[in-house]
């Protein structure tokens, strides 16, 4: 069915007012709800429903959701508070960080490098990143974007490192030196770090500073205005704090400097603006068919824990459920858990972002993928 607009709405507050400055350019076009069909206000209210109750259910400071339909946004929406101390609201522009979907977002930058000749997936990794040490066997970019480089992930209390890293290449002092867990493409094992490298090699292969490429290759294209590098030196305007527990349980998340994988795991973002991510991807903004097609088909190799296929393709994972692709991302880090999921078929994308790293997106948007009659998996 084809979905009404549903405006960008938050619940009433002081400083919407504030901001609306800052992001009327964004936001000043789009129709109030008062201006809404009919459909279109029963729509908003039974998502808002749906978000209300999650918020409450999950006893969480902020969630912000976004929907997507053939193109255009249908619904953006925040509940909660960003700063929980200030009684500071969440907006839809508040920006939350992104986690793993930063993955993703890596992931499509290489392959437009890919598209321009300019990367050779199955290159050794050490023409484009030289920083990176050699191994005992090759390890390429594909074997990169789809965990099955043999590169660790996370020991110890790694994830709560709080050193700043001013290049790409400095990150690699944690964990390059140490040996593979197996020869790369025979299994899959999830890694952060295996991403930092591939952000050395979007810099090679682009003669660019990574997020320099990706804004102009990926966001600018996509229309993802309000994603940035998580540094924690600048000041962001309007970036929520992070959080860790439920209601009464609820803390300050851990400290943690993002600067050693940013390519993996280092942006803030909104759920809008990963809806527009999903969108320009099923449109075609952003790659060919025929490469999108290649990224989201899984390598089935066994997994390094269990042995099953793995469900990863180039920077994403895809289920197949009542014959559709259901092509997804999420990510959780200190103050964070997000989930992007896309029904290339459907042309539909639904975000969901919280400001906690103990939420679990995936109900929020399995609520939402239920009442648009959309496949998902369970």
């Amino acid at each position: 069915m084809r979905l009404p607009y549903i405006s960008l709405r938050s619940r009433p507050c002081r400083s919407a007012r504030l901001l609306a400055v800052g992001f009327a350019t964004t936001f000043a076009s789009h129709p109030s709800s008062a201006q809404a069909s009919s459909p279109a206000r029963d729509t908003l209210k039974s998502i808002d429903r749906i978000v209300a109750h999650e918020l409450e259910r999950q006893g969480l400071p902020g969630l912000q959701v976004a929907v997507g339909s053939k193109g255009r946004v249908v619904y953006s929406h925040a509940v909660g508070k960003a700063d929980v101390e200030n009684g500071v609201a969440l907006l839809p522009a508040s920006l939350i960080r992104t986690g793993s979907i930063a993955k993703s977002i890596s992931a499509v930058a290489a392959m437009t490098l890919v598209e321009a000749g300019k990367l050779d997936l199955d290159a050794p990794v050490q023409t484009y990143c030289k920083e990176f040490p050699t191994k005992p066997w090759p390890i390429t970019t594909r074997e990169l974007l789809s965990h099955t480089s043999g590169i660790r992930h996370y020991r110890g209390t790694e994830t709560e490192n709080t050193n700043h890293y001013a290049k790409m290449a400095d990150g690699f002092a944690i964990f390059a030196n140490d040996s593979l867990l197996f020869q790369p493409g025979t299994h899959f094992s999830y890694t952060t770090y295996g991403y930092t490298v591939v952000g050395c090699v979007i810099e090679g292969a682009s003669g660019r500073a990574y997020f320099d490429y990706v804004r102009e290759h990926v966001l600018i294209p996509a229309g993802m205005m309000h994603t940035i590098v998580d540094n924690t030196f600048t000041i962001v305007p309007h970036r929520a704090r992070g959080y860790h527990g439920h209601a009464d349980s609820l803390t300050n998340a851990g400290l943690m400097d993002g600067s050693y994988k940013v390519p993996g795991g280092g942006l803030v973002s909104t759920s809008e603006d990963l809806v527009h991510f999903g969108m320009a991807l099923m449109s075609g903004k952003l790659l060919k068919r025929e490469t999108l097609e290649q990224m989201w088909t899984p390598m089935r190799v066994p997994q390094l824990q269990g042995g099953q296929p793995s469900t990863y393709g180039l920077g994403f994972e895809i289920v197949t459920v009542d014959g559709q692709k259901v092509v997804s991302h999420s990510g959780g880090q200190q103050g964070t858990t997000t989930q992007l999921v896309m029904i290339p078929g459907k042309s539909f994308a639904v975000a969901t972002m919280a400001n906690d790293d103990q939420a679990a997106p995936w109900e929020v948007n399995g609520a939402i993928l239920d009442f648009y009659k959309m496949p998902r998996q369970r």
